[in-house]
């Protein structure tokens, strides 16, 4: 589904997305996660380390694709973030017309962000009818306010002019008919902002049937524009612990809703962290900016990957009413000044002494007390671009992956492993990165699973029991075991 750098500088530091230009064009203008993230064709299929392990291509000729969710292990939608095209994959084949085309404002990390399948049996509709097997699709997306895609544009001189601004950032369900997507219904419509940047977009069902989206914090802070005016910017806000800052409003966190829009109640009528409107929708919040979320097949629990803005990806356990501490933390390390929130550093890494570890930042936000922090998982020093995250619950790789977890990023294309401990809070970790922290390429090899994507979107396990790999340059890969 969504998820850093300037080309030269900016690929090793900016952890953001979505960047068209670059990647068609080749020139690096502004900074995106998915901007740097291969602009060049990939010559070669990707290769796993597992010798019994083959990869095989699916499709190609998606534009950059964000995100998928299968029908059935032969059909499979993608969404594409600058069209805003939904495209149908057929037996590998690409629909010639898309299931669907919404206008997008496709600035930066706008666009069609993310997408999420469900399947219902509904009986005794109005009139005495019964309607068996609804699919429903779900697509978060920046809308247009002009429907025109490519519209609402940001001013670079002012980084963002008010004029023109897009309709919102919206949560819309659709009905699957036949070759086509109907009877529209808007679930969630988070206001536009002057920022173009830390969107998120990825949505998971979660086992209890509940929809869950994840938001960034809607930066508008490139070209330094808010060195002496962070606190006009939209990261400005309590989600992202500024005690003062603005109220939520559905930036910045993981939302949680029913499959009708509705707010999911923890019991008595009480929500997570509170039951004000749209505080009462969130799950968990303190997130800079995420490209992927996935539940653990085995505990249920939801685990997430967030980008940092020159240093500290993370692997993150999210439980109820979890604070990520952005901006007050990201990774292990405090973030003390303004250079530690700018997007585009002048170098990869934290900026001071890493030994600094941040186990519980001064002045956070908690709610009432119903927020708390935690430590990630897992944390990049020098970031890779973090995005898709997801648990093989499926034995069709060998049993020694069977619930294991992988994690894709946009700077290598690469794909990394996990095994969890005993209880599944923790990631069994090699040696090297024993501490949590991977402070270079080297200390990435014992989880290095895969390679050679030219920027990992999305990755999904199909019905098939296998792992799905969604590529920015286009191209849908399958994982599976050597024939």
């Amino acid at each position: 589904m969504v998820y850093p750098h300037r080309l030269a500088i900016s690929l090793l530091m900016s952890m953001s997305l979505f960047l068209h230009a670059t990647f068609v064009l080749g020139v690096d203008t502004y900074h995106g996660a998915y901007a740097s993230s291969s602009s060049k064709e990939i010559d070669e299929l990707p290769v796993t380390k597992d010798p019994d392990l083959d990869v095989q291509l699916v499709a190609d000729g998606l534009d950059f694709p964000t995100g998928m969710a299968f029908l059935d292990s032969e059909d499979i939608l993608v969404v594409e973030k600058n069209t805003g095209e939904v495209k149908r994959i057929t037996n590998g084949e690409i629909s010639e017309e898309p299931l669907l085309d919404v206008q997008v404002a496709n600035e930066f990390e706008r666009g069609l962000l993310g997408i999420a399948v469900t399947k219902e049996d509904i009986v005794n509709r109005p009139g005495g009818y019964a309607i068996n097997d609804v699919t429903n699709v779900f697509l978060f997306f920046t809308e247009s306010s002009d429907e025109e895609d490519g519209s609402d544009k940001c001013e670079r001189e002012n980084y963002c002019s008010e004029d023109g601004s897009p309709l919102g950032h919206r949560l819309y369900k659709y009905n699957l008919e036949k070759d086509a997507l109907t009877n529209r219904q808007l679930l969630l419509d988070i206001p536009p902002n002057q920022g173009a940047d830390h969107l998120g977009g990825s949505i998971v069902i979660g086992p209890d049937d509940n929809i869950y989206l994840v938001t960034g914090d809607g930066d508008s802070c490139e070209y330094n524009s808010c060195e002496e005016e962070i606190y006009h910017s939209p990261v400005y806000s309590q989600t992202a612990n500024f005690v003062s800052g603005d109220l939520p409003q559905g930036r910045g966190g993981i939302i949680r809703i029913t499959q009708d829009g509705n707010v999911v109640a923890k019991g008595d009528n009480e929500s997570i962290l509170g039951n004000e409107h749209p505080l009462n929708m969130y799950y968990a919040y303190g997130i800079r900016n995420s490209f992927g979320m996935d539940f653990d097949p085995v505990t249920g629990s939801l685990w997430d990957t967030e980008n940092g803005p020159g240093f500290g990806d993370e692997i993150n356990l999210v439980k109820p009413g979890f604070n990520s501490g952005w901006a007050k933390t990201q990774g292990m390390w405090p973030v003390s000044n303004y250079e530690l929130l700018d997007p585009t550093p002048q170098s990869s890494g934290y900026l001071y002494d890493a030994a600094t570890i941040s186990s519980e930042p001064e002045g956070l936000v908690d709610f009432n007390d119903n927020g708390k922090y935690s430590n990630p998982e897992f944390t990049w020093n020098a970031p890779v671009g973090v995005t898709a995250i997801k648990f093989l619950a499926s034995d069709k790789l060998g049993k020694q992956y069977e619930n294991d977890v992988f994690v894709g990023d946009i700077k290598f294309g690469n794909i990394y492993s996990f095994e969890l401990t005993e209880g599944r809070t923790e990631l069994s970790l090699p040696e090297e990165t024993n501490d949590r922290i991977a402070n270079d390429d080297e200390e990435l090899e014992g989880v290095l699973f895969a390679e050679g994507f030219g920027g990992v979107t999305d990755i999904e396990v199909g019905p098939d029991g296998y792992l799905y790999v969604l590529s920015a340059g286009g191209s849908l890969y399958k994982i599976l075991a050597s024939s």
